[in-house]
């Protein structure tokens, strides 16, 4: 039986984020159920990378992971892990009176944001509906996020720092010895003095095997589907189209264009599959945007973001037991925060001073921890 200072719980970007920050300081093992890293919600994330429109934790967060994003140490990634795609906001006549407000309180906050006219806003998403889009303005900062590159930035960088990784290896038993855990994997039996529970979806049921109390975390089902753009549109120059209310987002995808109806359906955590109603929803959306009409779905999917109560993350010892460890909550917004809460979470692993990008903007741990709850 080999014996860790740290097991983390989880394969996904959350984990494995933590294990690329906590480096060589301490011993660590990664314990993934799934045969594939990032199988779950990393693997099916929409992956855009925005500084604006979430809560003003999450907006902050995004900003201490830029720096991450733009200049990603040596030898982390062969192509840049941002790729700018520019987004666009609409809203149909009913909503213009709102979306006039909404625009003039997002001016507030950025100065580079464009009120579009139709015509200039056809000229830029030509498959847009004249009839539909009454409002518009055009937001330059929406990125692309190489979520592939950047998962394995985080896993090659651990593994160089002496991080193991097990795949096929979830835990199916956890006892505490008073000194440290034994857990019984599918792949054997290890010991750690702390646990990080890193498995999203799975948080309070995983909590429960350890003999911790839940807190709360609900897996919601998110859909999206692939379709064909029309001849002579190029997906490569297109921005993300984004409705006023979040009632469904539309942006080019591997030459494609992906839509969601931007759903969020509590569900029990697993592989989750999209259901048929969230998928006509999608094409709904999709042609009464725009011009479209839906032929042939080339693909359709669903993946979980799991959400605390108050749809923060969560970050810090239990309240029950220190050392179980949560790193669980982070929503859907888990891969463009993931520089930041990793190396948060690792600060706080190994006991040393929260990153410089929080200490510059005044935000600390504290507003993660679970003792919130």
């Amino acid at each position: 039986m080999q014996t860790y200072d740290i097991a983390i719980l989880g394969g996904g970007i959350a984990g494995l984020s933590l294990a690329y920050f906590l480096g060589a300081s301490r011993s660590v093992v990664v314990l993934e159920r799934e045969e594939n890293l990032g199988y779950h919600s990393t693997g099916r994330s929409a992956a855009e990378f925005v500084l604006r429109y979430n809560s003003p934790e999450v907006c902050t967060l995004a900003a201490i992971s830029r720096d991450f994003f733009d200049h990603p140490p040596g030898g982390f990634a062969e192509v840049p892990l941002l790729v700018p795609r520019g987004g666009v906001m609409i809203a149909n006549p009913e909503k213009l009176e709102r979306f006039e407000a909404h625009f003039a309180a997002e001016q507030t906050k950025a100065d580079n944001l464009t009120r579009l006219s139709i015509d200039e806003a056809l000229a830029m998403v030509p498959i847009l509906d004249p009839a539909y889009v009454a409002g518009a303005y055009h937001d330059p900062e929406f990125w692309d996020i190489e979520v592939e590159s950047l998962l394995q930035g985080y896993v090659k960088g651990a593994r160089r720092a002496g991080v193991e990784i097990r795949q096929k290896a979830g835990v199916i038993s956890a006892r505490d010895d008073g000194r440290q855990w034994l857990l019984d994997t599918e792949g054997g039996t290890v010991a750690a003095r702390i646990v990080v529970n890193a498995t999203g979806g799975w948080a309070d049921p995983t909590a429960g095997l350890f003999g911790v109390a839940p807190i709360g975390i609900v897996p919601h089902r998110r859909t999206a589907i692939l379709v064909d753009l029309p001849d002579g549109v190029d997906a490569r120059t297109m921005p993300e189209i984004n409705e006023l209310d979040d009632e469904f987002y539309i942006k080019p995808d591997a030459g494609r264009l992906l839509v969601s109806p931007a759903d969020e359906t509590p569900c029990e955590p697993g592989d989750v599959q999209p259901e048929e109603i969230d998928v006509a929803w999608a094409a709904h959306h999709l042609e009464t945007a725009t011009t479209m009409h839906v032929r042939r779905i080339a693909r359709s999917w669903a993946g979980m973001r799991s959400f605390a109560p108050d749809r923060l993350p969560v970050i810090g010892p239990a309240r029950d037991n220190p050392r179980f460890f949560w790193l669980v909550g982070q929503g859907g917004y888990g891969i463009l925060s993931s520089p930041a809460l990793g190396a948060l979470a690792a600060s706080l692993l190994t006991g040393s001073e929260a990153p410089e990008g929080f200490q510059r903007v005044g935000l600390t741990a504290a507003a993660f921890s679970p003792q919130r709850f």
